[in-house]
C-alpha cells in the first residue's frame, strides 16, 4: 500500500471538490482530510492576525492507494483540479 500526502490551499468548496474528484477513482483505498493537530499554532504571537497571515486556509489530506502505480494518477488528476479550482496542491512527505 503506498500514502500520499498533501496541502491544499483554497476554499473550502474547492477542498470539497478535489475530494469528490479523489473518491471518484475506484482504486482508491482511502481518501481523507486530516485535521490539524495545533490548528493556528506560532511560535510568535505578537504578530498573529495581521493582513499577511490572513489568508485562504489549508487543509491536509492523505490518500491510501493499493499500489504505488497508482500514484501517477493520483497526481495528474490534483494538477488538472488545482488549475480547474484555482487553488495550489502541494505534496509532502508528513504532515
Amino acid at each position: 500500500m503506498s500514502i500520499l500526502r498533501f496541502r491544499v490551499t483554497g476554499s473550502r468548496d474547492a477542498v470539497d471538490g478535489i475530494v469528490a474528484r479523489l473518491n471518484g477513482i475506484d482504486e482508491l483505498e482511502r481518501v481523507e482530510e486530516v485535521d490539524d493537530e495545533m490548528p493556528d499554532m506560532r511560535d510568535d504571537s505578537s504578530s498573529s492576525q495581521l493582513p499577511d497571515d490572513i489568508g485562504p486556509p489549508m487543509r491536509r489530506i492523505l490518500v491510501e492507494t493499493p499500489h504505488a502505480s497508482a500514484n501517477e494518477r493520483v497526481h495528474d488528476m490534483l494538477e488538472i483540479a488545482a488549475r480547474d479550482l484555482d487553488v495550489a496542491v502541494e505534496f509532502v512527505d508528513r504532515f
